[in-house]
């Protein structure tokens, strides 16, 4: 497998270590050198802001400009995210020489099909997402065998769900190893699919559309 395509042992490594570093995210922005790892580093960045939104989205002794403070922030950091992980696949696919260089961050890049290779459903960044996602839930169920507030029933069942994460994430790290291999090696391969979210795009969203016209 070419160099400059990631491990999913690299990619771990650097989701865990991010989630236990003092001041991440709310004080630390992405610093990865690297583009690829600067983006990988991004996604996650923003599934983490993300996460501590929806936290907070929940609280129900709060003022309604609260929650909507929240709401906006979601959306913000949802739209961030999949920037991050659409950026995540035009290198990778640059790197495998799968999409035409020129064309890779435009609304239509266009794919390189190596003759007799599967189209792979799910992108290499896509599966990076699941798995920055993944470590925030194990991070935060690791939490929850450690409580001192609750009882041990409550611990153990914590410690049950904890071991089917990482299990999962463990799967799906060697899904993605798997892919990227197969994708050098000319048996598959996958494309830039743009998330295209109308809902955040003034120019799209009929609301937004309706607000515009009915202030002009």
């Amino acid at each position: 497998m070419p160099a400059s395509l990631p491990a999913a042992a690299s990619v771990l490594e650097l989701h865990d270590r991010l989630l236990r570093t003092p001041g991440w995210p709310a004080t630390l922005a992405p610093a990865a050198p690297e583009p690829l790892w600067f983006w990988i580093e991004t996604n996650h960045h923003n599934n983490c802001l993300l996460w501590a939104e929806e936290d907070l989205a929940r609280r129900t002794r709060v003022t309604d400009a609260e929650i909507a403070a929240n709401k906006r922030a979601i959306d913000r950091y949802n739209q961030a995210r999949n920037d991050a992980t659409e950026r995540v696949d035009e290198i990778l696919l640059v790197a495998l020489r799968l999409v035409d260089e020129d064309s890779a961050r435009s609304d239509a890049p266009l794919a390189h099909v190596p003759e007799g290779a599967r189209l792979n459903s799910e992108t290499a960044g896509s599966m990076i997402d699941r798995l920055s996602i993944m470590a925030l839930k194990i991070h935060a169920m690791q939490a929850q065998t450690e409580r001192g507030d609750v009882d041990e029933a409550h611990r153990e069942a914590s410690r049950v769900k904890l071991e089917r994460l990482r299990q999962q994430r463990d799967d799906l790290a060697g899904c993605l190893d798997a892919l990227l291999a197969d994708c050098a090696a000319g048996r598959a391969y996958f494309k830039v699919y743009r998330q295209f979210k109308m809902y955040n795009d003034p120019r799209f969203n009929p609301a937004l559309v309706a607000e515009a016209r009915s202030a002009g």
